[in-house]
């Protein structure tokens, strides 16, 4: 049976109806039980700081719905790339998916549809009340939702965007990376926690020798009296004969906690699959430049991630019509390696003098408008002559022949150059 048809029979009167007898899921709407719970990450930076990283990454991809290569808007793009609910914009929606794919393992959205069943709205599911189930006759993926009233509510897979890490032999529920990071975090935790007591009770210590031997009161006593004479003069002592004031150095950060450090970075930037440089650990790394980096984090990082992303987005917004028609949505992970100026600029010249970008479109990647005309046209030195024209009608080089002939091809190259 057609999936579309299997949706109208098993769940069409849920999304065309969000609230009936015995379910309301308007209530649900701007509670607590939408979106992300973000505690966990405040437990530690470095986790922090790589997840920050990965969603702000992903938010910034430029994201297109394409038909065969050329740019297409139509309201189901516009749904996802601007609006995706009446409380989000596109860089937030993707952005919080991200963040809870991170952090709980996995990301989910609702998508919501018209009577068309053409997407309407897709709203953010916390994790922690999504169940991936199998359902026994069909043997077909179902997404079990608990609301805040109790009661459970079931979604068919192609109305859940789902999104998450590596998972076990199940394949239903990915791993969450902070649980196999549990161990590192509680170290790190723990280190922390004594290197904070050690900085409290280093400021103000001494070693105070008496020449003759002191009772416990009078030793009490003496230690009250030194306590209140340094806060009453402001950190100024007297040293009386017969009395040693020695300041007992402590340092405020131990030595060993900047390698518990490193070893946090590096199994934080392991388990989220990054280089260790992203999360500020440059030593022993080296790139030849920003480039290089920044190359090496989207093949090796992102463009699993960005592939999930795309996948989800064209079987589950997209019909199977519109994807035979060439229709798909896809993220533009060039515009995280964009190279210097000099490096930009070479590699713009030899992809026109080539062939394989016209004018315009350079201009295009620039955010600069197009122009048209021959600009629009691929051009192939020889010099530079639209593609599709006839070698035949290309003028050559003149050997031999009076200069007249040769300044006056030279002349009309430039008039063409000035002209394109």
């Amino acid at each position: 049976m057609n999936i579309w048809n299997r949706l109208k029979s098993k769940v069409f009167t849920t999304y065309a109806k969000w609230k009936g007898q015995n379910f309301d899921f308007s209530s649900w709407t701007g509670r607590t039980f939408w979106g992300i719970d973000n505690s966990t990450l405040a437990t530690n930076e470095t986790i922090f700081s790589a997840i920050t990283r990965l969603s702000n990454s992903m938010a910034t991809l430029p994201l297109k719905m394409y038909q065969n290569y050329h740019i297409k808007e139509d309201d189901i793009s516009d749904l996802l790339i601007n609006s995706p609910n009446s409380n989000m914009t596109g860089f937030e929606f993707i952005r919080q998916l991200e963040v809870a794919r991170n952090e709980k393992g996995n990301g989910y959205a609702l998508i919501e549809r018209d009577v068309r069943l053409r997407p309407s709205k897709l709203t953010l599911i916390n994790p922690d009340y999504v169940v991936p189930l199998i359902e026994n006759e069909t043997k077909e993926l179902w997404y079990e939702v608990i609301g805040e009233d109790g009661n459970r509510y079931y979604f068919h897979n192609m109305e859940m965007i789902h999104v998450k890490h590596i998972s076990s032999s199940s394949g239903l529920k990915g791993i969450n990376p902070i649980k196999v990071l549990s161990n590192a975090n509680d170290f790190d935790k723990a280190v922390r926690e004594f290197s904070l007591k050690e900085m409290q009770s280093a400021p103000n210590s001494f070693i105070i020798k008496y020449a003759a031997n002191v009772d416990v009161d009078k030793r009490q006593r003496v230690i009250e009296d030194f306590k209140r004479f340094y806060k009453d003069n402001g950190g100024i002592l007297f040293q009386e004969p017969g009395v040693e004031i020695d300041e007992l150095d402590r340092k405020y950060v131990a030595a060993d906690i900047f390698t518990t450090e490193r070893i946090t970075r590096s199994r934080v930037a392991n388990v989220f699959n990054m280089p260790v440089t992203m999360l500020n650990d440059t030593e022993g790394q080296s790139y030849s430049s920003n480039e290089q980096l920044m190359r090496m984090y989207v093949d090796l990082t992102l463009m699993p991630i960005v592939r999930q992303y795309e996948q989800e987005f064209n079987r589950k917004l997209l019909t199977s019509n519109s994807r035979k028609d060439g229709f798909y949505f896809k993220f533009n992970t060039k515009a995280l390696l964009r190279a210097d100026t000099s490096t930009q600029a070479e590699y713009y010249t030899k992809a026109i003098r080539s062939g394989w970008l016209t004018q315009d479109e350079v201009r295009m990647k620039e955010d600069e408008p197009p122009i048209g005309g021959n600009a629009s046209k691929l051009w192939v030195s020889g010099d530079l002559y639209p593609i599709d024209l006839d070698p035949k009608e290309r003028k050559t080089t003149l050997k031999g022949g009076d200069n007249s002939e040769k300044e006056q091809e030279k002349q009309v190259f430039r008039d063409e150059s000035v002209q394109r």
